[in-house]
């Protein structure tokens, strides 16, 4: 799915405030340097460190305040007050500490030498002028605004919004808060999806519930094949004689695979339709959001222009028995706990049934079984992936 991927180019200005999770559509690059000058660390006095080679006591001359700076220079003999963050006056090159120092009259004795340059924080020591400060394809967090801010910058340019449309299928399907008819359930996977997009650079566009009726679905496809970037829908990619989806694929579009060896989430299909990049995920609501975060996560992520970045893997010892088929690679639902001698341990959260979502909400991890492993012992390890 990576490889045939191509990330939308198409880019927009917005302004820094509005930033959060979007993408950079091209470097930061900073016009300044951070610090631009030379600043104290610490509340102290500023001061030349030849100065106290012969003695312990320097004249008090002045303040230098963040935003005040001393303007004059600071001659042969003499110290400045000097607060967190203010210009390193000219004429001194170390800061000493308050605390290491005693005020009489109008001068300052000093109880520690200090090395040159102590507690003085130098001009570009964070950022240089030119320096390339946030690179492109990074997702925006509350760090890299502050960032951005630092060197000045209000507006930046980020790729659009990706377009994800959003369809269920199924006649028994009921949206909640409605009377549940005999045979009927509540439709849950549009809720989670759309709790998840939430977290990415989209624009949603929720296209319902749609029956088992090829004429409604054979429309709603080609609306969401043509107004979106990506559209995932959920249920109707299994082989029953009502699940229609892949023949509807067939017409409007292409389908690259529609069986995947994963559990749960075996009915799992990817293709184009229309314009549009298509997942088709299963209808179990299990298998429906394993599947979102381990397959369609990347493929969002690449299409929105992030750098992918595989989740990682953390190594736990079982602390129980974990049974296990070979035939597929198995996002088991767990409980990670560290014990008293600091050791990492997994089990699992309950029945694995790919309709139980309890077992996702009340879990905090995947353990992630590999494809042709068997049943895991006691004690031994299992890759495992929090949440």
């Amino acid at each position: 799915m990576l490889d045939l991927i191509i990330p939308v180019m198409e880019s927009e200005q917005i302004e820094l405030e509005d930033a959060l999770g979007r993408v950079l559509a091209v470097d930061v690059i900073s016009s300044i340097n951070v610090p631009p000058n030379d600043n104290s660390a610490m509340d102290g006095y500023a001061m030349r460190c030849e100065d106290l080679t012969d003695t312990n006591q320097l004249q008090l001359v002045g303040t230098a305040l963040a935003g005040k700076p001393f303007k004059e220079k600071v001659l042969a003999g003499e110290c400045i007050r000097i607060m967190t963050g203010a210009v390193i006056p000219q004429g001194t090159d170390s800061v000493v500490m308050q605390e290491n120092t005693e005020v009489k009259d109008n001068s300052v004795i000093f109880k520690q030498i200090p090395e040159l340059g102590n507690s003085v924080r130098k001009a570009g020591e964070d950022i240089q002028q030119g320096q390339v400060v946030v690179t492109k394809g990074t997702k925006l967090t509350p760090a890299y605004i502050a960032l951005i801010a630092s060197v000045g910058i209000a507006e930046i340019s980020v790729i659009r919004l990706i377009k994800v449309g959003i369809i269920a299928t199924g006649d028994e399907l009921t949206p909640p808060g409605k009377p549940l008819i005999d045979g009927a359930i509540y439709e849950s996977n549009r809720f989670a999806l759309s709790a998840m997009l939430n977290t990415f650079p989209v624009t949603l566009f929720d296209f319902g519930i749609v029956k088992d009726n090829k004429i409604d679905l054979n429309a709603v496809f080609a609306q969401a094949g043509s107004l979106c970037d990506l559209v995932l829908s959920c249920g109707g990619v299994s082989v029953g004689d009502a699940d229609y989806v892949k023949e509807i694929l067939d017409n409007l579009g292409a389908i690259n695979f529609w069986k995947v060896a994963i559990k749960p989430g075996k009915p799992f299909a990817f293709g184009q339709i229309g314009s549009a990049w298509f997942c088709g995920l299963p209808g179990n609501p299990v298998s429906s959001y394993v599947t979102f975060e381990q397959l369609v996560t990347p493929l969002l992520q690449k299409l929105s222009g992030q750098t992918y970045l595989p989740k990682p893997h953390f190594v736990a010892k079982a602390a129980c028995v974990i049974r296990k088929r070979p035939g597929r690679a198995d996002y088991q639902r767990g409980i990670f706990y560290r014990d008293d001698q600091g050791e990492l341990w997994v089990k699992p959260n309950g029945k694995q049934g790919s309709g139980i979502m309890s077992s996702i909400a009340n879990a905090n991890c995947y353990m992630v079984l590999e494809q042709d492993a068997e049943d895991v012992q006691v004690g031994e390890s299992v890759h495992i992936q929090l949440f």
